[in-house]
């Protein structure tokens, strides 16, 4: 676990987490991060009893990337607030199949959650359930069969950057849930949480934590990018 930890402090703990990797449990009932970083603290700082650890926002189990989480009530509830007020910057990098539609573009639609199928639809403003989704797209690299893009999140809503990508035909490699035609080889999708920015919530200082690249999916030729 210690490898993966991005940041810590007495309040926060951020990690990377590799593509595969839950978040928190689910009906599987797999390991999760939650249960790994609760050892870690409680292994590391000889903790007594349940070891608290707040989970503000999670990624989704194919994605990689960036997962900040809080090691006190305090912190959970101030970084909470953070998030609903959008205070903070939140970065991806996505590798689409084929052409970018532009250069940099903002896109915006209304997104419901089939909860069946754990999947995400755009629909009209009307449609029952639906939150309105935003985010902007720039064009980093173009090759011949991929392009990467860097995406900043402006809304936080299920699945939002698959659906959104792919509603607009740029589909993320190894994505077969939204359009992909073939899976990666290690059954991530090549969707990478690269850094969050904000006000740390009892510091009051600016906090920006980057996500290495992972080496698999596809992401090699782009490792030259690691410090952009």
């Amino acid at each position: 676990m210690k490898q993966k930890i991005l940041y810590e402090d007495n309040h926060l703990i951020a990690v990377n987490k590799l593509a595969g990797d839950l978040v928190q449990k689910d009906k599987t009932g797999d390991k999760c991060l939650i249960d790994d970083l609760k050892l870690y603290l409680k292994e590391t700082y000889n903790k007594p009893g349940e070891v608290f650890l707040g989970v503000p926002h999670r990624i989704d189990r194919p994605t990689s990337g960036v997962v900040l989480f809080t090691k006190t009530s305090k912190a959970l509830t101030r970084i909470i607030e953070i998030f609903k007020k959008r205070d903070i910057q939140k970065k991806y990098w996505a590798l689409i199949i084929g052409k970018v539609n532009n250069e940099k573009e903002t896109l915006t639609c209304y997104v419901a959650k089939n909860e069946k199928q754990n999947k995400s639809y755009v629909h009209s403003p009307n449609y029952p359930g639906v939150k309105f989704a935003e985010l902007t797209y720039t064009a980093k690299q173009v090759f011949d069969k991929y392009c990467l893009l860097e995406v900043e999140l402006k809304t936080g809503r299920h699945h939002q950057i698959r659906v959104q990508l792919s509603n607009e035909g740029m589909v993320i490699r190894g994505d077969l849930k939204y359009g992909a035609k073939r899976p990666n080889e290690d059954r991530s999708i090549s969707l990478h949480a690269r850094s969050i920015q904000f006000i740390h919530p009892v510091k009051k200082i600016p906090v920006s934590i980057i996500a290495p690249l992972p080496i698999s999916a596809g992401w090699h030729p782009f490792n030259k990018l690691i410090k952009m």
